[in-house]
């Protein structure tokens, strides 16, 4: 997970762990320009993500964010629900509500949950993703601040489904473009905390098509039953495992109109999908929001942005990219 930081003077406890704490890497190539800044073209340094890299890679914090520093926009627009491309064979009933603990069943979601590894100014970290449906078979869906955050895109982009320390048994999907919303990209606004990004084919074959998608919900209200996914690699967790968090949501009722939630996952769950409509058996669900931020009076509480009309439009300009 990460932590955020507003003009208003939000408090990121981002800033001293990648400083002090963050793997030394060589810089890949320089990505080209975009001529949209809510969209970046990738390029990859070829065999740079080896298991050593991956496993090192520091977590980006989840953003902590101070009272007062929000403000809440007013939601809203027509609802639209995308069905998900895939299930999966039957497991046991898990514990709801779950504050976090690691997710022993099976189902689809173990292979369209995934780690993002990337480059932040010079050196390496990580994050949390989901495939979800899309006209390419090719879409991410992963928080804003994994994609660009302190003014400059991250580099060296790759997806891995299912990730088993060190290892990547559905391969390493790299991005051709990332993406995210205005609102980020202009002034990193939390309320709008979503990012995206499509991935190349891996030996001719889309990421759909090898490990399935998990559909997606916008403007979906609030107050439902989430489960939200992620591999937190900060202490007390270390990156193996898919963790999951699971309740009854609430609409914040501080200073943003995201969803809350109570969960203890920590930095590198950043940007794991929090699904309404889920089924245990399948392990599918509806993406709904992303791991994304907590206040710094608030432990083991996450929050994650409202998919409304802005997180579509950063969906539907990266399905058909």
């Amino acid at each position: 997970m990460r932590r955020h930081r507003t003009a208003a003077g939000i408090l990121l406890a981002v800033g001293t762990l990648l400083a002090g704490a963050l793997s030394a890497a060589t810089a890949g190539a320089a990505p080209l320009p975009d001529t949209s800044p809510t969209v970046f073209k990738q390029r990859q340094t070829q065999g740079f993500w080896t298991a050593e890299r991956m496993r090192d890679a520091t977590p980006l914090d989840v953003i902590r964010v101070a009272p007062g520093s929000v403000k809440a926009p007013r939601p809203g627009g027509k609802e639209t629900v995308i069905s998900p491309t895939a299930a999966s064979t039957a497991l046991s009933p898990m514990a709801f509500p779950q504050a976090g603990g690691p997710w022993t069943g099976s189902g689809a979601v173990v292979k369209t949950s995934g780690r993002v590894f990337f480059s932040f100014q010079g050196r390496t970290a990580s994050c949390s993703g989901d495939s979800v449906t899309s006209q390419n078979g090719s879409t991410v869906i992963t928080a804003g601040h994994c994609v660009k955050y302190q003014g400059a895109w991250h580099t060296n982009w790759v997806f891995v489904p299912g990730y088993n320390n060190g290892q990547a048994p559905y391969g390493q999907w790299s991005a051709t473009k990332t993406f995210s919303t205005t609102q980020w990209v202009a002034s990193e606004d939390i309320n709008y905390d979503v990012g995206a990004a499509v991935v190349a084919p891996l030996d001719g074959r889309t990421l759909t098509a090898t490990v399935g998608a998990q559909g997606l919900s916008f403007n979906g209200g609030y107050n439902k039953a989430m489960y939200a996914f992620g591999f937190p690699a900060a202490a007390p967790y270390d990156g193996t495992k898919l963790i999951y968090c699971s309740g009854n949501s609430s609409k914040d009722w501080l200073f943003s109109q995201d969803h809350s939630l109570g969960c203890n996952m920590t930095g590198g769950s950043s940007g794991g999908p929090w699904f309404t409509s889920f089924s245990e058996a399948t392990g599918t669900g509806l993406q709904a929001s992303v791991n994304s931020f907590g206040y710094t009076f608030l432990p083991n509480r996450m929050f994650g942005p409202y998919f409304g009309n802005d997180a579509k439009s950063v969906y539907d300009k990266a399905q058909v990219s």
